[in-house]
């Protein structure tokens, strides 16, 4: 399949785009059919310097079935060659990398109309209410169980004595 795709040419951190037309199998800055124009993303976008393209070749490739990548098409879009295309929906990009995540892992939070909000807020509150009083209730229980568990850990500590003492006396036959 023929793609119009960029073909990044350019130092490190100081990038060029070739606009090529190129079977979608062929690595991005590998092989290529044709070039077709230049994109220097540095520039502003007032220069004409930043896009140059020829035309008459796109729309012929265009007409021979290739297909541009998004970004291609945006700028075949500016240049007024073919339609630009219908902007994507990304919530989450005007949000910093960091802070997606953080977001990410919470639930989304719902708006509400501030006249609802306190009647809900007054339902949830009352089940709280009650729920600390069922939670007194079973600490009581877990009180009595630590001093069961004391009298448990007062044989066991007789039990290293006894160990003690076998040990003396295997000592003493030896």
């Amino acid at each position: 399949m023929l793609k119009i795709r960029l073909s990044m040419i350019g130092a490190k951190k100081r990038p060029i785009y070739k606009i090529v037309i190129a079977d979608s199998r062929f690595p991005r800055d590998g092989r290529f059919i044709e070039k077709v124009g230049l994109f220097n993303p540095l520039l502003p976008k007032e220069k004409k310097e930043r896009i140059k393209i020829e035309a008459e070749r796109i729309k012929h490739w265009l007409s021979k079935g290739a297909k541009p990548t998004l970004r291609v098409s945006r700028i075949l879009g500016e240049a007024q060659i073919m339609p630009m295309p219908k902007p994507g929906n990304n919530p989450q990009k005007a949000i910093p990398k960091k802070d997606r995540k953080k977001e990410g892992k919470e639930e989304p939070k719902k708006e509400i109309p501030k006249g609802e909000a306190p009647k809900q807020e007054a339902k949830k509150e009352e089940p709280k209410k009650e729920a600390p009083k069922q939670e007194a209730k079973k600490e009581e229980p877990k009180k009595e169980a630590p001093k069961q568990e004391a009298k448990k850990e007062e044989p066991k500590k007789e039990a290293p004595k006894q160990e003690a003492k076998k040990e003396e006396k295997k000592e003493e036959k030896k």
